[in-house]
């Protein structure tokens, strides 16, 4: 299992520097390096530091943000089927930013778009809490998962129907759709503190929900607090996924997809899942973004679009998988 975590861990490391080489600007590697590290190059210097590493920065903690929460919702719903989506965040997250673009408030003020979509992300959180209530099972957080991830997809709709300004649906659309282009060390800043935070509660309830994998009585005997490890799992997954979500747009099935690759490789036990699916995220999220500059450089393609356009047939694969199972 430690060689698994080393590769992973040097999977990341590659991508990541892929990530600050790679680019129209067709930069070599001394002089990327000298931009980077000394200062060196004049406006190579603003290309390394003010555009590449802020977005690969953003690349690594949004992909690790996802991976992770999606393998700690699959460990505390104990369905392979969940995802980071499925309590409704990042969907509200991504009604705060529609909201924002449509007003003109993120025209208006710089960071008026993320600090919307984590408003909207914490909007979520309490409507959860109330409707689930303080001490309600994995079924009573799932319904409301999927009740205010309805509501939230009904008023972007609406949002986007009612829009007087077809140049201000496109910005939505293009939004929703995931990138992290034009990102700055701002939106670094504004993001890593919600997934570092987020990121360690959920490390924290590896034990717990390895206890839960033997159901819940057999959890509550071996010392677990259900009501704490299930407020653990929705603050951890809102924080991680809600700043994800807020610098990076919708950006789906790395929550899904990561934690299936990696169960066959580190096991079942979320504990040991966690950590790994975190560095698959990772992972993942940086080689689409690199994908996205180097099949389509002159065609703006989405970082949401590409990640669909690989999870979606995984994800068909695992329901036919499931199928044959049952059969």
């Amino acid at each position: 299992m430690k060689s698994v975590f080393f590769l992973l861990a040097l999977l990341v490391a590659a991508l990541f520097v892929a990530s600050l080489l790679i680019g129209p600007a067709g930069i070599g590697f001394g002089d990327s390096l000298a931009a980077l590290f000394r200062g060196e190059g004049g406006p190579v210097v603003l290309v390394m530091r003010e555009i590449r590493l802020p977005r690969a920065i953003l690349g690594l903690l949004a992909g690790a943000a996802l991976g992770l929460s999606g393998a700690a919702m699959q460990g505390y719903l104990r369905n392979p089927l969940a995802e980071p989506g499925l309590i409704g965040v990042s969907a509200s997250a991504a009604l705060g930013a529609v909201i924002a673009l449509q007003t003109g408030a993120a025209a208006a003020v710089a960071l008026a778009l993320p600090l919307s979509a984590l408003a909207g992300a914490g909007i979520a959180v309490a409507l959860i809490l109330l409707l689930a209530g303080p001490r309600g099972g994995a079924l009573a957080l799932i319904l409301a998962g999927i009740a205010i991830s309805a509501l939230a997809a009904a008023l972007m709709s609406l949002v986007l129907n009612l829009s007087p300004n077809p140049f201000a649906g496109m910005e939505i659309v293009y939004w929703m759709m995931g990138s992290l282009a034009d990102r700055s060390m701002t939106h670094v800043a504004l993001a890593a503190p919600f997934i570092l935070g987020g990121g360690l509660v959920l490390l924290s309830l590896g034990r717990g929900l390895d206890a839960l994998t033997l159901g819940e009585d057999a959890a509550q005997s071996l010392g677990v607090n259900l009501p704490r490890l299930r407020l653990g799992v929705i603050l951890g997954t809102a924080a991680t996924v809600g700043a994800a979500t807020a610098v990076a747009g919708a950006v789906g099935f790395i929550g899904l997809v990561v934690p299936h690759l990696l169960r066959r490789l580190v096991g079942a036990r979320p504990s040991a899942l966690l950590p790994a699916s975190a560095l698959g995220g990772a992972a993942m999220l940086l080689a689409a973004d690199i994908g996205t500059r180097l099949i389509a450089p002159d065609a703006d393609l989405k970082l949401g679009v590409l990640t669909a356009l690989v999870g979606a047939p995984f994800f068909l694969q695992l329901i036919w998988s499931m199928r044959r199972v049952e059969a």
